[in-house]
C-alpha cells in the first residue's frame, strides 16, 4: 500500500493520460502579430480615406462637362460678330484639359449625356447670344430697358451631389473671367462708338452704363432634372449600396462562422455558453456549397426586405423590379465571393475581404465624392472595385430611369464577371485542399 502511495506521489503522477498540456510561454511573435497587423491596417484606412476626401478640387481630373454654343452671331457697327465663338474658343483654352474634360456637343448631344449621367453638367450658350449684347450696348447710349444676356449652366445632381457642387464652383470661376473680358470689350466698343459722335466725348459714359457693361452676362445655374424628394439630395443610391454589400459582405462572415459551427468545425461562444459539436464527415467543397447555397436563398429575401424598409421611409423607386433584380445579383456575388475567399484562405479571408470590399471600395465607389475628384490612384481602384460597380447600377436605377448606357450595363457586367470569379476561386481552392487530402480535421491523407 505503502509502494502505491509512493507511485502515486512520483514523478510519473504528472504524466497521465488525462493531463492537459500548458504551454510556459507564448512567442513573442504571438504577442506582435496582431499588432502589426492592426497598424498596417489602420495605415491602410487612414491613407485611404484621407487621401481622397483631402483636396476634391486639387485632384480634379478628366471631370466631364459639356459646353453648348448655339450663338449664330449678329452684325455690330457694320461688322459680322459670334461672341458665342469666342467665348468657346477663350473657354477651350483657358480651362485646364488635365482637369476638366470639356466637351463641344450640341444640346441634343448635351441633353442626352446628362439624362445618362455621362456628364456632371453642360454650359449652354443661346443662339441669340451676340443680339442680345449688341441691344445691351446700344441700350447704354440710348436710354431704354433691355435684359442682359443669359448663358445658363446647368448641373446634374443626379450624377452626384457634390459633382454639382464641383461643376459650379468651377464655372463661376470660369464665367466670372468670360463676363470680365467680354464687359471690357464691349465698354471699349461703346467707348469708340461715343467718341466718333460729335461732341461726344468717350469719358461721357454714366456710370449705370459703366456698371452695365462692365458684367453684362447674367449667369443661370439651375439643376437638370432636379431630385425627388425622398432621395437625400442623391446620397440614397450611395446608402443603398452601402446596404447591399454589407449585406453581402457580412453575411458572407455569418453564414461561415454560424455553418462552421453546425458542422463542428468552428467552436460557438454565446456569453457563458460555449459549443463545439463534434466535426462532421464533409469536405470542403461540399461545406462551400451549402454556404454558397445559403447565400443565394437569402439573397432575395434582403433585396426585397431592403426595397420594402425604402419605401416605408419614402424613398421613391420608380424601377422597382430592376433595382430588386439587381439587388439580388449584388448580395449573392458579394456573399458567394467572400466565403470563396474565406474557403481559400481561411481566417486571413477576414482581413482580405474588409480590405476589397470596405476599406479600398468606399474611396473609389465615386458615391460621396466622383472619382475624377480624388487621386488617380485611388480613382484606378474603381475599374474593378466591387462597391464602384454596385453603385453604377443602383444610380442607374433610381436616378437614370434604368438606362443602361447611365452605368448600369457596366454594372450587371462587372458584377457578374465579379460572381464567376469568386465561384472560380472558390471551387478551385476547395478541390485543391480536398484532392491533397487536407481535410478540416487537422488531419492529413489522401482520399
Amino acid at each position: 500500500m505503502a509502494n502505491d502511495n509512493a507511485s502515486s506521489t512520483g514523478p510519473e503522477a504528472t504524466a497521465t493520460p488525462a493531463a492537459t498540456p500548458v504551454r510556459s510561454a507564448v512567442p513573442l511573435r504571438g504577442w506582435i502579430g496582431p499588432i502589426l497587423v492592426l497598424t498596417l491596417l489602420a495605415a491602410l484606412i487612414g491613407t485611404m480615406y484621407l487621401g481622397y476626401t483631402s483636396d476634391p478640387e486639387k485632384n480634379l481630373h478628366d471631370f466631364p462637362v459639356a459646353l453648348v454654343n448655339q450663338d449664330v452671331g449678329d452684325v455690330m457697327d457694320g461688322k459680322t460678330l459670334n461672341i458665342g465663338d469666342q467665348i468657346t474658343g477663350a473657354l477651350t483654352e483657358q480651362i485646364p484639359r488635365d482637369k476638366i474634360d470639356l466637351r463641344l456637343v450640341g444640346i441634343n448631344d448635351a441633353r442626352q449625356q446628362l439624362s445618362n449621367g455621362q456628364i456632371y453638367g453642360a454650359i449652354i450658350i443661346p443662339s441669340d447670344f451676340t443680339k442680345r449684347l449688341s441691344i445691351l450696348a446700344a441700350a447704354s447710349v440710348v436710354p431704354g430697358d433691355v435684359e442682359r444676356p443669359v448663358i445658363t449652366v446647368q448641373t446634374n445632381p443626379r450624377a452626384g451631389t457634390y459633382a454639382s457642387s464641383i461643376m459650379q464652383r468651377v464655372t463661376d470661376r470660369a464665367m466670372a473671367q468670360v463676363n470680365t473680358t467680354v464687359g471690357a470689350q464691349l465698354t471699349g466698343q461703346v467707348k469708340a462708338k461715343l467718341a466718333s459722335q460729335a461732341g461726344a466725348p468717350a469719358t461721357e459714359l454714366a456710370g449705370a452704363a459703366r456698371l452695365q457693361l462692365a458684367k453684362p452676362i447674367d449667369i443661370v445655374v439651375s439643376p437638370y432634372r432636379p431630385l425627388p424628394a425622398g432621395t437625400g439630395q442623391g446620397l440614397s443610391a450611395f446608402f443603398y449600396t452601402l446596404v447591399l454589400l454589407f449585406a453581402g459582405f457580412s453575411g458572407a462572415m455569418i453564414i461561415h462562422a454560424m455553418i462552421d459551427n453546425v458542422l463542428g468545425y468552428a467552436p460557438a461562444e454565446y456569453g457563458p455558453w460555449f459549443r463545439a459539436p463534434e466535426p462532421a464527415p464533409i469536405s470542403r467543397w461540399r461545406t462551400l456549397l451549402v454556404k454558397w447555397a445559403i447565400a443565394t436563398i437569402t439573397a432575395p429575401f434582403l433585396s426585397g426586405m431592403f426595397m420594402g424598409i425604402a419605401r416605408i421611409f419614402g424613398m421613391p423607386i420608380d424601377q422597382p423590379l430592376p433595382l430588386f433584380l439587381y439587388g439580388t445579383l449584388a448580395v449573392i456575388a458579394v456573399a458567394v465571393t467572400g466565403l470563396s475567399v474565406l474557403a481559400a484562405f481561411g481566417t486571413a479571408g477576414l482581413l482580405i475581404n474588409m480590405i476589397v470590399f470596405v476599406v479600398l471600395g468606399l474611396p473609389s465607389s465615386s458615391g460621396s465624392i466622383p472619382v475624377e475628384a480624388i487621386p488617380r490612384w485611388i480613382a484606378a481602384l474603381s475599374s474593378f472595385e466591387p462597391m464602384h460597380q454596385i453603385y453604377l447600377s443602383v444610380r442607374a436605377i433610381l436616378f437614370f430611369d434604368g438606362h443602361l448606357e447611365a452605368g448600369l450595363s457596366t454594372g450587371i457586367w462587372m458584377t457578374v464577371v465579379g460572381l464567376g470569379l469568386g465561384l472560380l476561386l472558390g471551387a478551385v481552392a476547395t478541390h485543391a485542399y480536398d484532392l491533397r487530402g487536407l481535410t478540416r480535421l487537422g488531419v492529413s491523407h489522401q482520399p
